[in-house]
């Protein structure tokens, strides 16, 4: 589980990475920037919503011994 939630982790931020290359920055909410904004704020929600499952499965750990 744990390799699997890393793993997901890793593709979110590839697709960051991707999404922010799409970016137009002169014209942001216009075409692609802003499908690619929205993909950005989508994969940094799933990025932090796995750093906390992760935070919980180690205080479950932690709080069963």
């Amino acid at each position: 589980m744990k390799i699997f939630i890393y793993l997901l982790i890793v593709l979110s931020l590839v697709v960051i990475v991707y999404n922010v290359s799409v970016i137009d920055f002169d014209n942001l909410l216009q075409g692609d920037s802003a499908i690619a904004l929205i993909g950005v704020l989508a994969a940094t929600c799933v990025v932090v919503l796995l750093l906390i499952l992760l935070t919980s499965k180690a205080i479950e750990r932690k709080s069963k011994r």
